[in-house]
């Protein structure tokens, strides 16, 4: 098979909704997969990247959002939270599932062995439960986000 007959199948699969295709001829084995989630670019804060992945050929990664400039409300002093973090590398959930109830809100109360989250790892659904009680101020992290382990997951206030 020659790069011009390569080139035609990468073609065909981008014009259908095929998924993978693998074509093998005279012992030469070539397989193609589209990909169907976008590209994306995490910098975790300190500066360094976490996960990053490079753009797939003839595509630009999205221009940044520029987020708006809203008066915050008071927050607690930073001396006194309690932060829950991450017990592992995968997908943060807030909810069961689509049309689920949030496991744990800003201003809600939490006790040590709620569950406050889901971490997606290899496919199975870690419940993360709180070892803390009190209130929580702030969720760090976005829902669907990919997160590190003992990244701050949540923000507690324990008075």
């Amino acid at each position: 098979m020659d790069i011009k007959q390569i080139q035609e199948l990468v073609k065909l699969i981008n014009k259908t909704n095929i998924g993978e295709i693998t074509i093998e001829e005279e012992g030469v084995k070539i397989t193609v997969k589209q990909k169907k989630d976008p590209v994306q670019h995490i910098i975790a804060g300190g500066g360094t990247p976490s996960f990053t992945s490079a753009p797939a050929a003839g595509t630009a990664p999205a221009p940044a959002a520029a987020a708006p400039v809203a008066a915050k409300p008071a927050e607690p002093k930073a001396d006194n939270l309690v932060t829950i973090k991450s017990p592992m590398i995968g997908t943060f959930y807030r909810q069961a599932g689509p049309g689920k109830p949030i496991f744990a809100s800003v201003g809600e109360e939490v006790t040590p062995g709620k569950v406050v989250c889901i971490i997606e790892a290899m496919k199975l659904f870690n419940e993360i439960e709180s070892e803390v009680k009190g209130k929580i101020v702030k969720v760090l992290v976005e829902d669907a986000s990919p997160v590190e382990y003992d990244q701050p997951l949540f923000l507690v206030d324990p008075s």
